[in-house]
């Protein structure tokens, strides 16, 4: 039998773990029930009734938290010399192309974000070894491979997350911190979900979004009512 910490032992005792909530709830819950001495992060889990292993059931995307992730996104950007400026002018942490493709090549990979342009995508898609497995890989359906460098710049700073649905069929990402306001919480991840709802591929069958639930790095997992999304 797995042994409960204390502080694990103490948030089951302010809700129960075997009921679904509202979101405005569960954002409150699981600001309270987090004990870390850190802002942990709060992530959002969907499991979603698609197959991934079928291109046309494939549900990913991105979007713009309304109040931000609460996380400084490191950018990297892979462009010709051209946009360069551009990129650094919006705030880019990395600007380049061959330097970062060696780089990246040796297995450096620190960054959140790597925003490129069509025109490179012939060498940045020989990274996709690399870059892939760490969810890196640029990709034009989430605004990564653009001509617009600096609006992608200014996004990814801001607030802007990318997601895709896992093997297991499970979309998972952050929706802000525990200091955010629970208000803030249930607002970004309503924007996320009302996204996820948005791409349902026309080939899935069945219930789209079997289940949700909203949690700290430092708590457990408290789930949500799907009702709510119609």
């Amino acid at each position: 039998m797995t042994k409960i910490s204390k502080n694990r032992k103490a948030a089951l005792l302010k809700y129960d773990a075997s009921k679904v909530y509202s979101l405005a709830d569960a954002a409150k819950i699981v600001k309270d029930i987090t004990s870390a001495k850190f802002d942990a992060s709060v992530d959002v889990s969907v499991r979603l009734g698609v197959d991934p292993r079928k291109a046309n059931q494939m549900v990913r995307g991105s979007v713009s938290l309304p109040h931000g992730s609460g996380k400084t996104m490191r950018v990297l950007v892979l462009c010709t010399p051209d946009k360069q400026a551009e990129a650094v002018a919006a705030g880019a942490d990395f600007v380049g192309l061959d330097e970062y493709i060696e780089k990246i090549k040796g297995g450096w990979t620190d960054v959140d974000v790597i925003i490129t342009m069509p025109s490179v995508m012939g060498k940045v898609g020989a990274l996709g070894r690399v870059l892939g497995p760490r969810g890196l890989m640029p990709n034009p359906k989430t605004g990564t491979v653009t001509l617009e460098i600096g609006k992608a710049v200014t996004d990814a700073k801001g607030g802007k997350i990318d997601f895709k649905v896992d093997k297991a069929g499970i979309v998972q990402a952050l929706v802000g911190k525990v200091s955010f306001d629970s208000s803030k919480l249930a607002e970004n991840t309503n924007e996320l979900l009302q996204t996820i709802m948005k791409l349902k591929p026309s080939s899935a069958k069945g219930t789209y979004v079997k289940s949700i639930y909203l949690s700290s790095t430092m708590s457990p997992s408290v789930q949500i009512d799907t009702k709510f999304l119609g």
